[in-house]
């Protein structure tokens, strides 16, 4: 006699997935989310930030010469531009790994992201996109609790 297994109906698979993406939610919660986020997007800018250097934090001329020709901003100058940007990369993406003062540092490379953007990179937005989503999900969740500002209760 054969034996028909009879197939999964559509609820008992539903019903199976929402169990694992219940599992998963619970093990990907929103801290190892945002520990990803903060690592992967500081990665970003700090390792911009050290081509824009030598030593600890010289400025090279190249990097000067760069903010004059294809980073030129208006209204700012190219020394200055160069002088902030190379900070804010820095000072910035050493917040975010250290999960301290968070939504602003997300907030302040978000607002850096729009100039390259708009100013510089226009036609790099898929790239751009990328970085404001995990900018924008640490702005609104915040650094979770595998940070400073858990630790401190810094909101």
């Amino acid at each position: 006699m054969d034996h028909v297994h009879p197939t999964p109906s559509a609820s008992s698979l539903r019903h199976a997935w929402s169990r694992l993406a219940d599992a998963l939610q619970q093990l990907l919660g929103d801290s190892v989310l945002c520990l990803v986020a903060r690592f992967g997007i500081a990665s970003v800018f700090f390792l911009s930030g050290r081509t824009k250097v030598e030593g600890w934090l010289t400025i090279t001329p190249s990097t000067y010469e760069l903010f004059r020709t294809e980073y030129s901003l208006p209204l700012i100058s190219p020394w200055l531009a160069a002088h902030l940007a190379t900070y804010a990369e820095h000072l910035f993406s050493l917040l975010l790994v250290l999960g301290l003062m968070t939504r602003l540092s997300a907030l302040a490379l978000l607002g850096m992201t729009t100039v390259i953007e708009v100013f510089v990179y226009p036609d790099a937005w898929p790239t751009h996109l990328t970085w404001a989503g995990l900018l924008l999900l640490l702005i609104a969740r915040g650094a979770g609790r595998l940070s400073l500002d858990h630790l401190l209760k810094v909101r």
